[in-house]
Order: structure tokens, then C-alpha cells, then sequence
């Protein structure tokens, strides 16, 4: 996992943001900070607002109330070093897998670089991905994970301090998944991105996560819990189980406290939960 230490600078900041419609909550007094190489995980119930918060990380969407800091400043829009990736990897398919990656480098938010800086970043991105073999090929010759490669090589190539992903793999089969979470786990450590990553698989998220936050219903952060366990994690069955007990413990305890809970025949569930 990450080498991160408490006594660094938060790369992303959240104080007390909220988000709210007429007769709805959609976050409430969320507070959490990412540092430069962690990765953080957020789990929760459809509706606890995870996409929203990424988005809102992300200059995407404007929170009604706190405020939200990327490097010390106000998040105000989109910014050049904040990336973030989709679950549909989004490929432009009239191009190649290099032009999907360069797709965005010269968007007026980015810095202006040089043709041959562009090269230099495409190509930088696509070998750390492991796809230099397939920077020619079209989109519809890609298999689901490789896809998901490009996607995640056209994030690189910004150079990102900070990396936000919304459920990228949650399409894919199991063996994919498991070479992406290890793809995942060496981008973090080779650029030391501060990376937040939604997910609905608990699973997921205590494999590859520093650290697991949990939003409840109407969007309130009801559990973090730090996962310090080394690699592989997969050999240390108690500990994560206890994690994970944890988890579907808070999680629980959220719906059952909510306005409209469901009887617990029909509780949503969560994959491998």
C-alpha cells in the first residue's frame, strides 16, 4: 500500500460540505481529506450521494455549503490536475487508443504544451498502463480491460496530484477486475496521486484502500476506518473479515434508521457482501 504520513499537507480538503434540494439531502457535513498517495475508498447505499461528492471534488458540481480544497484552494471548476475517470471508459471510438489518450491535453484548462511534450506524456501514460502494444489500434478492438487501460492512461496523461474514479471497474468480469485493482495499486505508487475511488464492492475497496469511508443515508459520512494490513491482503481472511463485519454493521445500522427503510427481506445488497 501507500506510504503516507499524517504529518503532510492534505491534497484534498472537505469541510462541512453539503448538498441539498427541496425535500432532499443529498450530502450532509461531510468531512474528509485525502493525502498525496493515499488511496480512499467510499462505499455506501444508490443515493448516499458518492457519485455526487466525487463530482463536487471534481469542480463538476457546486456544493450548497462548506468548502472544498484541492492543494489549499477553493475548488471552483474543473481543474488541469484533477482527473477523473467513469465507469464507461468514454473512448472516442473515430480514434485510435494514442489519440483517445492525447484526447484532452489541449483543452484550454490544460497547460499549454509542446507536440512533442504530448508525445512524450501519451506514450508515459500508455507504458504505464501496459498498453504501448495497442496505441494504434481502434477502440472496438479492445477487449473490457483494456479499455478500461485507455481510459485510465488518458487520466495519466494530465499528470494528476489528484486522481477521482467513479466505479471503473464495476463492469468488468472477476480476473479483469483483480489485474486492474493491481494496475490501480501501481499507479497510486508510482505517481503518488491523492486517489479517491467509489465503488459498491466492499471487497474492492478492502483489497486496494488506505483507508474505507462510508456514506449512509442522505449523505452522511457514518464510518472510516483505516485498512493497514500488508499486501497480499488476500492471506489475512480474520482481519478483513472483521472489516468487513464492520462495514456491513454501519451500513445496516444507516438503513435501518431511515426515513422509508425497507423490511430486511428486500434490503439492497452490495456485490459480495
Amino acid at each position: 500500500m501507500s506510504h503516507v504520513t499524517g504529518t503532510r499537507a492534505p491534497r484534498v480538503e472537505l469541510r462541512e460540505v453539503g448538498l441539498g434540494y427541496p425535500g432532499r439531502q443529498v450530502l450532509h457535513h461531510v468531512d474528509l481529506s485525502v493525502q498525496p498517495g493515499e488511496l480512499v475508498s467510499i462505499l455506501g447505499p444508490s443515493g448516499s450521494g458518492k457519485s455526487t461528492l466525487l463530482r463536487i471534488v471534481a469542480g463538476l458540481q457546486k456544493a450548497s455549503g462548506g468548502r472544498v480544497l484541492v492543494d489549499g484552494e477553493a475548488v471552483d471548476g474543473p481543474r488541469p490536475d484533477v482527473a477523473l475517470a467513469f465507469q464507461d471508459p468514454c473512448l472516442l471510438p473515430w480514434l485510435s487508443v494514442e489519440r483517445n489518450v492525447a484526447f484532452g491535453l489541449g483543452f484550454a484548462r490544460q497547460p499549454h504544451l509542446t507536440r512533442k511534450a504530448r508525445r512524450e506524456r501519451v506514450s508515459a501514460a500508455l507504458a504505464e498502463v501496459g498498453l504501448e502494444h495497442a496505441r494504434h489500434d481502434a477502440p472496438r478492438q479492445l477487449s473490457g480491460g483494456m479499455a478500461q487501460r485507455a481510459a485510465l492512461a488518458r487520466c495519466l496523461a494530465r499528470q494528476p496530484r489528484t486522481l477521482l474514479l467513479d466505479e471503473p471497474f464495476g463492469a468488468l468480469d472477476e480476473v479483469t477486475r483483480a489485474d486492474m485493482q493491481r494496475l490501480l495499486l501501481k499507479v497510486v505508487r508510482d505517481t503518488g496521486a491523492a486517489t479517491v475511488l467509489v465503488t459498491h464492492d466492499i471487497d474492492e475497496a478492502l483489497l486496494v484502500s488506505d483507508r474505507i469511508v462510508v456514506l449512509g443515508n442522505q449523505g452522511t459520512l457514518i464510518l472510516q476506518l483505516a485498512v493497514d494490513l500488508p499486501t497480499p491482503r488476500e492471506t489475512h481472511v480474520p482481519e478483513l473479515g472483521a472489516l468487513r463485519i464492520r462495514i456491513l454493521q454501519a451500513l445496516h445500522d444507516s438503513m435501518s434508521k431511515a426515513p422509508h427503510a425497507l423490511p430486511p427481506s428486500t434490503s439492497p445488497t452490495f456485490a459480495h457482501a
